[in-house]
């Protein structure tokens, strides 16, 4: 037990890092390579934040733990809004803008919506994956397009602010792109390891280690990225990594898990997880669009920041519970 137990934290805690190696890696070189930084932030960065998601679900899948795979997606969905933004709030009240209610959030209710339609015959494979995924394209292909046409314009001068606080030579660059997907890989398969054996030795399912531990682990890069644009002031990109990643998740990770293995979904995703995930997706989408309604509601305040946070408590109570019951 001890040994599963360190290898899942040694997992996460190189798997965290070397994510954040890559990414770094992967812009510099797009940048010697004259990629335009429009590209860089859309794809690259944006990728970023979810890409522990995408390796530990893809690895999961190889191995035929489809609940690890699916409890990895959704429970970092459910981390990035209770927990992740409850303890940003709690430090900080998150201003919001009208931009992201008119803009990221319909697009993200619909997507959770799609998702929740694919769920419900109890299978993801090849064909829902490949619509996920075609999804996942066309989305980044329109804001590709909006960004070109000056409507975002906000994203490359972010970018560029970014490039050039990292500035790293091509060598470098080249390095930290292999020797960080190198890691990645490796971390992963050393976390998925310990996390089944952990699920075994507890005697629960692995949809549980990954609903919970795996999910919380992979929540870290939107975590430490949230607290420090909050030290910041800068509250746009504190809702927009929360919106992005949990599209990347719902999109990306779970699409190209279930291509390579089809994903059978527990009954517990279904009358459980989902609700939750979509409950927390309204709710926040409720307490955003306050702040056209009412000019007091124009923040995400410490008080809801602890709301949050006690859902995401409450939630954990209920997995604990049903682990339980079902050992």
């Amino acid at each position: 037990m001890l040994l599963f137990i360190v290898a899942v934290i040694v997992g996460l805690a190189i798997l965290v890092w070397s994510a954040d190696r890559f990414v770094d890696g992967a812009s510099g070189l797009a940048k010697h390579l004259g990629v335009p930084a429009l590209l860089i932030g859309i794809l690259i960065i944006g990728f970023g934040t979810s890409a522990p998601e995408i390796v530990v679900s893809i690895i999961s899948a190889m191995q035929g733990n489809p609940g690890l795979a699916l409890g990895n997606a959704y429970g970092s969905n459910i981390a990035n809004i209770a927990l992740v933004l409850g303890i940003t709030a709690l430090i900080s009240p998150i201003a919001i803008h009208s931009q992201i209610i008119r803009k990221e959030f319909p697009v993200l209710l619909a997507v959770t919506a799609v998702s929740v339609l694919i769920l419900l015959n109890g299978w993801i494979g090849v064909l829902e994956g490949m619509i996920l995924l075609t999804i996942l394209a066309i989305l980044v292909g329109i804001s590709i397009w909006q960004a070109k046409s000056g409507k975002d314009d906000s994203i490359v001068a972010e970018v560029e602010q970014e490039l050039a606080e990292k500035t790293m030579t091509r060598n470098q660059s080249i390095f930290w792109v292999v020797v960080g997907l190198i890691l990645l890989i490796i971390s992963s398969r050393l976390l998925v390891w310990g996390a089944v054996g952990m699920a075994q030795a507890f005697g629960v399912s692995d949809l549980i280690i990954g609903l919970t531990i795996v999910a919380i682990g992979t929540s870290l890069p939107e975590l430490v990225s949230s607290i420090a644009a909050a030290r910041k002031g800068e509250h746009d990109m504190i809702l927009g990594n929360i919106i992005g990643s949990n599209l990347f998740n719902t999109l990306a990770v779970v699409g190209i898990a279930a291509v390579i293995h089809p994903l059978a979904v527990a009954s517990d995703v279904l009358t459980r997880d989902i609700p939750v995930m979509v409950g927390l997706t309204i709710l926040l989408f409720v307490m955003c669009w306050r702040f056209k309604l009412h000019q007091e509601g124009k923040q995400i305040s410490r008080a809801e920041g602890g709301g949050l946070l006690l859902i995401y408590a409450g939630y954990t109570v209920w997995l604990i519970q049903s682990a339980i019951l079902a050992s």
